[in-house]
């Protein structure tokens, strides 16, 4: 059965309330229980909700943003296509209050495909767009009409393989209703089209500041932090990092953002804005303390290295073996007196019997 995937984009305003997603997800379970919430959005998988509401998926995509707009004032764009990147890159496209429908045919999927740019696909960033652009491939149907081997050598295997299923619309993403881990995020704009590497990273280091504070005061820590940069054409990097410990403190948060940053190898890019998310957020009473951690793992060294009892027995009757003893003999545990040789003065040595 084909599936009917719908993705959703919220026009949030600044001050809106903190409860409002949870609110906008409990409307959207009334359609479908397959609900995963996103940043700004949602993915709803109505494949099994057109039955019940008697409605193609057009039908209840106009029912969802109308409901929205009535209930909590959201206005919203909507994609609906056989896949969830066909209706992410649908929406995108799509302007507020309006929906996008592709039909799941190999037809409609070409026809949507093929004229857009490569960037516009997932895994495609401003490197590997460039890449292609050397050799030519510049729009999804350049990359899909190239043998899937060919894109492998310029990309590597699992990039390559990944591009070619995307660019002939595969995708085997599925919804997750699973709730999304907790995230803070801040971002900030710049007045013009900044090119000045230092300037984004004094940027940077604001955000983190800022996110520390917050983290503080809600007495929440990261295990990672995520920073998008969008440019001048609308386009956008978005790269992840996980933590070496989970966190709030900003010195961390800041240099695991700088190491994102420079992991983009970004060369005289226009940026028009740089958004820093803090992501998995959990209360701070299950932080990792290192030091105890070190200590743990020293005890546990410790032990490993100790001698057991077998072994020290062992030792023993094996040096008792070696030495030949006179008269009543020794036994382990007697105590030798090095000056005169064993417990009964007899001249003890390896290996060899005085009498």
């Amino acid at each position: 059965m084909n599936r009917n995937i719908l993705r959703l984009s919220f026009d949030l305003p600044p001050d809106a309330d903190a409860e409002l997603p949870d609110r906008l997800r409990r409307l959207l379970e009334d359609f479908t229980p397959r609900v995963q919430m996103l940043e700004g959005g949602a993915l709803l998988d109505l494949t099994g909700a057109m039955r019940w509401w008697q409605r193609d998926a057009r039908g209840i995509t106009e029912l969802v943003q109308l409901r929205a707009l009535a209930h909590f004032g959201v206005r919203s764009a909507a994609g609906v296509a056989g896949s969830p990147m066909l209706a992410t890159m649908a929406c995108t496209l799509t302007p507020l209050g309006r929906r996008t429908v592709i039909d799941d045919s190999p037809e409609a999927i070409a026809a949507f495909l093929r004229p857009r740019p490569v960037r516009e696909l997932p895994g495609v960033g401003t490197k590997t767009a460039g890449t292609l652009a050397e050799y030519g491939l510049h729009t999804v149907g350049d990359v899909a009409d190239v043998p899937q081997h060919t894109l492998q050598r310029l990309l590597g295997a699992r990039a390559g393989r990944a591009l070619h299923e995307h660019a002939h619309g595969h995708d085997t993403q599925v919804v997750d209703p699973t709730p999304a881990p907790a995230t803070l995020s801040t971002e900030h704009r710049f007045a013009r089209d900044e090119l000045d590497p230092a300037a984004h990273r004094r940027t940077l280091l604001a955000l983190a500041d800022d996110l520390g504070a917050r983290l503080r005061a809600s007495d929440q820590i990261a295990t990672g932090v995520t920073c998008t940069i969008r440019y001048t054409d609308g386009s956008a990097t978005r790269r992840s990092r996980t933590l070496p410990e989970a966190t709030q403190h900003t010195l961390l948060l800041a240099r695991t953002a700088y190491a994102v940053y420079d992991s983009l190898a970004l060369q005289r890019a226009r940026v028009r804005s740089i958004t820093l998310h803090a992501d998995a957020l959990r209360p701070a009473a299950r932080a990792h303390d290192p030091c105890q951690g070190r200590l743990a793992q020293l005890a546990r060294r410790a032990t490993a290295a100790r001698p057991s009892t077998h072994s020290l027995r062992k030792g023993v009757h094996r040096i008792h073996r070696r030495v030949a003893v006179p008269d009543q003999g020794w036994r382990p545990g007697d105590r030798f007196d090095h000056r005169r040789g064993d417990a009964h003065g007899t001249e003890l040595r390896l290996g060899t019997q005085h009498q």
